[in-house]
């Protein structure tokens, strides 16, 4: 695996080596898109150089373990073996959950909730603001100690009742739903020069539809894929996204999320891209009209066109650059602009907590 090395690793006191070997295991799957022999390759490698396992658990009792439990299956052809296991369902979950654990760690710490506006009305979230309670306010939303306090002024202690005049009721935060499309660059600058920026951005965006599916169910995520062409993939396919020979179609992933949005009834939408350089190609009629050298006028232009669009459909788009090459700022910093969206610029190892930083801000964004 070009880019990464694996070097004094160290098992969990306390931890199952079944445990210990799963979590690694589920590190390597993710670099290798998918292909269970080339982990267990990795991992057997590992164990021979770090003494992971024991004489009385080997990597061959982790892989009936793995069977059994229902992480691995034999190849839809039956034929069994070490080099014929495909992952189940079971295993694509477990690989969103490891993602959100190990980019999102401190969701954990913070309290569950939906999606924040400016606006009051019958949310869960309680605002810094009391009002008089009123014919149709949830009762779970009474502010007992104010309530009480109310009544003891209004009756006295010696006549004391407590009156609906004398109720007050937190304010909430209404709550809002959010349609957003996760556009992932997979051209062959994710791998170029032997740096993997491919692997950071699958887990990103795991662990980000992971974060929407069981925090925000109520919201919608789509993702596409970019290179010479966007097309439309599956959450499940996440983990198996694999680089291609391919340019940087800036537009037409944001002509496909923008038509994926326009199907979606609710008024707040959010474009999410993920990628590494700038913009190289752009189809004219059936022929593709590419260049990789600096910034290209034409392409800019349509580029700039669409997220000026965007803007005035109101679908801010939030770009995370991995990349610092002084021409990409310059064409970030541009389109931004264009968009009045959001950039940010991060290392391989910040890209999570970006996400997740700007997920939950837009989440809890301030309408007026």
């Amino acid at each position: 695996m070009i880019g990464w090395k694996f070097s004094n690793y160290k098992m969990v006191e306390g931890a199952s080596t079944f445990d210990e070997l799963l979590k690694l295991f589920k590190e390597l799957l993710i670099h290798t898109s998918g292909d269970v022999s080339e982990a267990l390759s990795w991992l057997t490698a590992i164990d021979n150089e770090h003494k992971l396992t024991t004489d009385d658990y080997g990597i061959a009792d982790f892989i009936e373990d793995l069977k059994k439990q229902g992480y691995i299956k034999d190849n839809e052809d039956g034929v069994a073996g070490p080099g014929n296991y495909n992952p189940t369902n079971k295993m694509e979950v477990s690989l969103r959950r490891h993602a959100l654990d190990d980019i999102f760690d401190q969701l954990k710490k913070s309290k569950r909730g939906k999606h924040n506006t400016k606006s009051t009305g019958q949310g869960d979230e309680f605002t810094s603001e009391l009002k008089p309670y009123e014919f149709g306010d949830k009762l779970d939303k009474i502010s007992i100690s104010e309530s009480l306090k109310n009544a003891q002024i209004n009756h006295g202690l010696d006549d004391f009742q407590l009156t609906q005049n004398d109720l007050e009721v937190h304010e909430t935060f209404f709550q809002s739903q959010t349609s957003t499309v996760l556009m992932i660059d997979i051209s062959h600058s994710m791998i170029l020069y032997g740096e993997d920026r491919i692997t950071p951005a699958k887990k990103v965006a795991m662990a980000l539809s992971e974060l929407i599916m069981t925090r925000y169910p109520k919201d919608s995520l789509d993702v596409i894929v970019f290179g010479n062409d966007a097309w439309q993939i599956e959450i499940k396919e996440l983990p198996y996204l694999e680089v291609g020979p391919y340019h940087t179609n800036t537009v037409a992933g944001l002509e496909l999320a923008m038509n994926i949005l326009r199907r979606r009834k609710n008024p707040n939408k959010q474009i999410m891209m993920i990628t590494d350089g700038k913009p190289t190609c752009i189809k004219k009629g059936k022929k593709y009209y590419k260049n990789s050298h600096g910034l290209d006028r034409m392409i800019l232009n349509r580029t700039l066109g669409l997220a000026m669009k965007a803007r005035k459909l109101q679908i801010p788009i939030t770009t995370f650059m991995i990349a610092r090459d002084p021409y990409l700022v310059q064409f970030v910093d541009q389109f931004t602009r264009a968009n009045n969206g959001k950039a940010f610029y991060s290392s391989l190892k910040g890209l999570g907590e970006f996400i997740f930083m700007d997920y939950n801000k837009n989440k809890k964004k301030k309408r007026n």
